[in-house]
């Protein structure tokens, strides 16, 4: 995946004025260590939805799966837009864009489960992820260790 462009987030004036940029290394080591997402969807009725889910942060794209019937599950299959968090609130990164199943070959399954082993310990058995994993792909992430300081959007091509 291409490394995103890092632009200034404008913030309201009473919050300050970022000079500085957040480096899209740390962003991405963070959200490959994080052992929690904050998935936020839309209902089909426009109530919002908001889940704690495992995921795999790989190649700039968040893995993750689960049962078919969750709300979050049927949710995406209505409005593939999503927004996911992880738990910091000061030192913050969202990350905005859409979500596919994606359905990996026998290798990038037994990928997968290498990595949800090394990461949590244990992992679905390959025929799961060869039924298919949620993939969201991101259109930008915001990300800042003071928001005063270095708010940071990055857009992805």
């Amino acid at each position: 995946m291409a490394t995103p462009r890092a632009e200034r987030l404008a913030v309201p004036a009473e919050y300050g004025s970022p000079s500085a940029l957040v480096a899209w290394a740390d962003v991405d080591r963070k959200l490959a260590e994080a052992h929690h997402y904050w998935l936020a969807t839309v209902r089909p009725d426009g109530r919002p939805h908001v889940v704690p889910v495992d995921g795999l942060w790989l190649d700039g794209r968040l893995r993750f799966g689960g049962v078919a019937s969750t709300v979050w599950q049927r949710n995406m299959a209505h409005d593939p837009r999503v927004s996911v968090h992880l738990d910091d609130s000061v030192a913050a990164v969202i990350v905005e864009g859409t979500c596919a199943v994606e359905v990996p070959d026998r290798a990038g399954a037994e990928g997968l489960v290498a990595a949800s082993t090394a990461k949590y310990g244990y992992a679905p058995p390959v025929e799961a992820y060869l039924s298919g994993v949620w993939t969201l792909s991101p259109a930008r992430v915001l990300a800042w260790t003071d928001l005063t300081a270095d708010a940071t959007r990055f857009v992805f091509p």
